[in-house]
């Protein structure tokens, strides 16, 4: 039998000092978002089955946990992404006409992880724009993305680009089952040529061309002017193509230091996205610390088809590949009776100050606070002095 306080695998207890920097950037990143212009939801954990699935695809089907109310007798699942919800929130509770720009920040929960040391239960924030179907809010999310991983103290960051047009435009009028899409998305992303080959057999050969000239099409700038050559004619393409020349020209003007790059072939979530997506990447983590795009479909299922475009991330794998912080300043007070020096101490508290009270016993402990000032009693008067 396992002992009582193991916790499931990859579900873990988030402790003083991480949860301290986790909740440090949790305030930062939503007071920025506010500064966007955009408005706080928190929708629930947990939904009815149906509506929480709606439309999200077979993926998110199978990262949701799912369970039956005692209530009602209906299947229930614990969100294991926040969009749809949002999605749900802007279509049937806000209903506005104009533009809605939504915040987030909330845990999910999966019933496998990501990645070998991922969680099951990321910390999942994010910022979606509803309403407005043109470039320009491609942009603001894609540059408020930037803004977040900068003011969690990240730099080098990389902007990888693509668009889940451009296989939409290779395949042009051919249909395929749900199952080969899928394996070909799957072959497209992990840059399997053989397992591309193989899949596109059967297929036009222009498509099977195509497809296989998508693996290729990675890199600077350049791949755009590669793409415009070497892909076949289709109005979804140029739409793609002159979509991510403006997105990228404007992007680098407003961050001249950003790495930027392309990846035509990387079809992550393609299901979800209608459009335009990107990634952001840092030094120290192989794999995409921030995920967006347009997904003008996600309120469709909820009566309500409006344009949309956002990103999430994880808060807790942020926080991993942030600079350590400097401990919290705070005042050591002794414990005592005296009315003065409990007066004192509730005064510095409303003031705002952390006032750590040593306890009898315990005067060298001290984890968490950097105690750079302590209130002593001079001739009387309780007073704050540096140490």
């Amino acid at each position: 039998m396992s002992s009582a306080w193991l916790l499931p695998e990859h579900i873990a207890d988030v402790l003083p000092s991480q949860a301290r920097r986790i909740e440090e950037l949790r305030r930062e990143l939503l007071d920025m978002a506010r500064t966007y212009g955009c408005e706080l939801v928190m929708p629930p954990l947990l939904e009815h089955l149906e509506s929480l699935l709606s439309g999200t695809g077979r993926e998110l089907d199978l990262k949701t946990f799912k369970l039956v109310d005692q209530l009602s007798g209906r299947s229930l699942g614990l969100r294991a992404d926040t969009t749809p919800q949002v999605a749900r929130i802007d279509a049937h509770l806000l209903n506005r006409a104009g533009v809605t720009r939504l915040c987030y920040c909330g845990p999910v929960v999966h019933t496998r992880p990501d990645g070998l040391h991922a969680t099951r239960e990321p910390l999942q924030f994010g910022v979606e724009i509803y309403g407005h179907a043109g470039l320009e809010a491609d942009l603001e999310v894609q540059e408020l993305a930037i803004d977040a991983l900068q003011r969690a103290g990240l730099r080098e960051v990389t902007l990888d680009l693509g668009d889940a047009r451009l296989v939409r435009g290779v395949l042009g009028d051919v249909k395929l089952s749900a199952d080969l899409l899928d394996a070909v998305v799957t072959a497209l992303a992990s840059k399997d040529a053989a397992a591309l080959k193989a899949l596109s057999s059967d297929l036009p050969a222009p498509v099977a061309a195509g497809l296989q000239t998508l693996l290729s099409l990675y890199g600077g700038v350049e791949v755009l002017a590669q793409a415009r050559a070497q892909l076949p004619a289709h109005p979804l393409i140029s739409a793609a193509l002159d979509d991510l020349e403006w997105l990228s020209s404007h992007v680098r003007q407003t961050h001249p230091e950003l790495h930027l790059g392309f990846d035509l072939s990387d079809l992550t979530g393609y299901a979800y996205y209608s459009g335009m997506r990107f990634a952001l990447y840092v030094p120290g983590c192989s794999h995409a610390v921030l995920r967006g795009g347009r997904y003008d479909e996600v309120g469709a299922v909820f009566g309500r088809r409006r344009p949309a475009v956002g990103f999430s991330l994880d808060l807790k794998t942020l926080v991993g590949l942030c600079p350590e912080t400097a401990l919290s300043a705070a005042v050591r007070a002794p414990w005592g009776e005296d009315a003065g020096l409990r007066a004192a101490i509730r005064r510095l508290r409303a003031e705002g100050a952390t006032v750590v009270c040593v306890l009898p016993g315990h005067e060298h402990e001290n984890d968490e606070f950097d105690c750079d000032r302590e209130l002593v009693s001079v001739d009387g008067q309780w007073v704050v002095r540096a140490l």
